[in-house]
């Protein structure tokens, strides 16, 4: 019968070459080797052989997701496709994320929770984009509704308050009313709503500014008569009106400004 005659140490450590009847048969890892008594004079038959390059196939699995858990959390969804992707079989697979679950290397309630705590402290990201992005990443409903009970009403006040603030001067140069719906929308892409959407826009009390409101429509009645300048009066004033309306501005306004446009224009 076929049996051990040398072991040797691979370059990469913890794996070791076994020869059988002085030829190259197999490498195999550490935890392999002690598992199956590998030592020179061993025999093995074919059977045997299958079983020690199963348990080695495992235990390669078993260090590669050790090493992509290694740099940061992940979810049971991302491991499986990493290893998938590194042609890894179901079985392996399997029996890494058994292992790695008993562990509590693995756990996506853990993730969960923690993705949940670093929005809070360093995102703009509301509950709505956050329960996508756990989705995205495979959690479970039940993970995602009990990681977001951390995402209280007050910090999502906070955290909007501050990402509303951003938006406000972002849009500081669009008419009043137009920086509102910018603002509103912009929570709602964030992943804000319901009462707390209400309360975030309550707190940002902003307060319309008839000097910058002027400012905002001016800069762009400018742009807009330039545009506009060579149509005949007619279609030019209602081009006009349909342009700053449409941001926002009062037509009241809008036509005083167009008034003051075409006497500016008479007396060129």
């Amino acid at each position: 019968m076929p049996q051990i005659t040398k072991i040797t140490s691979q370059k990469q450590k913890g794996r070791y070459n076994i020869f059988i009847d002085e030829q190259f048969a197999f490498g195999v890892t550490e935890s392999v080797l002690i598992k199956f008594r590998l030592a020179k004079g061993l025999e093995i038959d074919s059977s045997l052989q299958r079983d020690i390059q199963k348990e080695d196939d495992n235990a390669k699995a078993y260090q590669l997701a050790l090493n992509y858990l290694s740099h940061q959390l992940r979810t049971e969804k991302e491991l499986t496709q990493y290893l998938r992707d590194h042609e890894i079989t179901p079985e392996g697979i399997e029996t890494s994320l058994t292992k790695l679950r008993e562990l509590h290397y693995l756990d996506d309630q853990d993730y969960a929770d923690s993705y949940v705590r670093t929005v809070i402290n360093t995102s703009d990201k509301g509950p709505k984009v956050v329960r996508q992005k756990l989705i995205q990443k495979g959690v479970s409903a039940n993970h995602i509704d009990q990681a977001l009970t951390l995402y209280t009403d007050e910090e999502q006040v906070t955290v909007g308050l501050a990402t509303a603030q951003k938006l406000a001067k972002k849009y500081r140069h669009s008419s009043f009313f137009e920086q509102q719906q910018k603002i509103k929308q912009g929570l709602m892409q964030k992943g804000f709503g319901g009462d707390n959407l209400s309360r975030i826009i309550d707190e940002l009390a902003l307060e319309e500014d008839s000097d910058s409101e002027a400012d905002a429509l001016a800069a762009l009645g400018e742009k807009k008569w330039r545009r506009y300048r060579l149509l005949e009066s007619r279609e030019r004033r209602m081009k006009m009106q349909q342009a700053l309306y449409r941001k926002g501005f009062n037509i009241d306004a809008i036509n005083r400004f167009i008034d003051d446009q075409e006497v500016s224009d008479d007396t060129e």
